[in-house]
């Protein structure tokens, strides 16, 4: 199974091609090369390292509130 998650670009590279991003307090080099005129500021939809697709806020929002949940009802399993 493959998963993509929400993260927020704090700076974007003057050539558009990398970009500093926050993925709950964790911040990393990105490729923001798929993203037309990506901005500081913008949350995309990352895997892998590269930027797939601007998201809105609320979107990101959602998504890592359910991603948040699915991690503590994860954690809650005891193994049989």
């Amino acid at each position: 199974m493959c998963l993509a998650i929400p993260v927020q670009l704090k700076t974007v590279s003057p050539d558009g091609l990398t970009a500093l991003a926050d993925a709950g307090g964790i911040e990393k080099t990105v490729d923001v090369s798929l993203i037309d005129t990506p901005k500081a500021g913008d949350w995309v939809i990352l895997h892998v390292g590269f930027a797939l697709n601007r998201i809105d806020p609320k979107e990101a929002e959602e998504t890592l509130k359910l991603l948040a949940q699915t991690a503590g009802s994860a954690s809650d399993r005891t193994e049989v």
